[in-house]
């Protein structure tokens, strides 16, 4: 019995050392990506020998430490955020309803499917300026980033629900399970894995539209409204500081996602 212990903790600490030396390649390789990019860059500033075109790496570092200790910077990124978080979670709630019905019922799949397909393929643009319209200066990238995620995320929910076995379902209510239990695990299981996928690809591109809305509603606070004025002043070093930290923003929302993604795949290996 010992032996049988001790040999699993060793086949632990290999593969934690494992782990941990590709986790330490991957960062090496990120590293050595970054710096291709910076230099890159500032090859093509140097060779534009013009700032208005493309500025140096450096001379945007510093605008960006400017932008960063101002005393708007904190309400214009937290607003920003506010109206993506929000945006997010309209779309998650109103995309786990549609398709855990559609998932479950076929007439309402057929009568919801055109409405998510004719909101995919209008152009955004057209539903900024139509917001823009409808709706307070505020609430267009809120309304834009609920739009643009919604449908990504019923449509993986629904695929969620397809996917469990119902053959399984069935044999669980021919002996009387309870409907909590099969929700929690066989349902719950099955669409856990489509609901973070199609959160990690409408979160990306809702960010992208929730700015680009803001670039035209211009709400006092907002990164959007920053990138704007940046571009009608021709402040170009100021313009890349603010895509800068939208990026930046965006990868610390990617790294959130996966990891509850991780979290996800655990949770579902230990109630198999």
């Amino acid at each position: 019995m010992k032996g049988f212990i001790t040999q699993n903790r060793a086949k632990r600490r290999a593969k934690i050392i494992k782990d941990g030396g590709i986790l330490t390649k991957d960062r090496a390789m990120a590293a050595v990506s970054f710096i291709v990019i910076i230099f890159v860059w500032k090859v093509i500033s140097h060779a534009a020998a013009s700032e208005l075109l493309i500025p140096a790496p450096e001379k945007t570092f510093f605008v960006l430490v400017k932008l960063v200790s101002s005393e708007e910077f904190l309400l214009t990124v937290w607003f920003t955020v506010l109206r993506g978080l929000l945006g997010f979670l309209l779309s998650l709630a109103a995309g786990l309803m549609t398709g855990i019905a559609a998932g479950l019922n076929k007439t309402f799949d057929v009568m919801i499917r055109p409405v998510l397909v004719a909101v995919r393929a209008t152009p955004v643009i057209s539903i900024i300026l139509l917001a823009l319209i409808w709706l307070a200066t505020d609430l267009v990238p809120v309304f834009i980033g609920f739009l643009v995620m919604y449908p990504i995320i019923s449509t993986n929910v629904t695929e969620g629900v397809r996917s469990v076995d119902r053959e399984l379902v069935e044999m669980a209510k021919t002996y009387r399970v309870r409907t909590l239990r099969i929700i929690r695990e066989l349902y719950i299981p099955a669409i856990s894995p489509f609901i973070t996928g199609g959160i990690s690809n409408a979160a990306g591109i809702g960010w992208k539209a929730v700015i680009a809305s803001e670039v035209l509603s211009q709400p006092r606070f907002a990164i959007g409204t920053q990138m704007h004025n940046s571009q009608s002043y021709l402040m170009v070093a100021e313009l890349v500081a603010w895509t800068v930290i939208a990026v930046f923003l965006s990868y610390i929302f990617e790294v959130l996602i996966r990891f509850v993604e991780k979290r996800t795949i655990v949770w579902r290996q230990e109630i198999s």
